[in-house]
């Protein structure tokens, strides 16, 4: 870094550098990984199959 205009108090200077070291070492955000519909929270723990007439159609994914 190099000023060119103005005079910076040794304080003034220590904080830009801090904030350029910071940026300079700022990681792009990660976008959390989707969750495929065969591995969702939901479907494991789902309640039990039901017996009886209909219960076919109950023990499917979207029941």
């Amino acid at each position: 870094m190099r000023v060119v205009r103005g005079g910076p108090t040794p304080e003034e200077l220590a904080a830009l550098t801090v904030v350029v070291a910071a940026l300079a070492q700022r990681r792009p955000h990660r976008r959390p990984t989707p969750v495929g519909t065969w591995a969702s929270f939901g479907d494991a723990h789902r309640t039990a199959l039901r017996p009886g007439p209909g219960g076919w159609r109950a023990s499917g994914r979207f029941a």
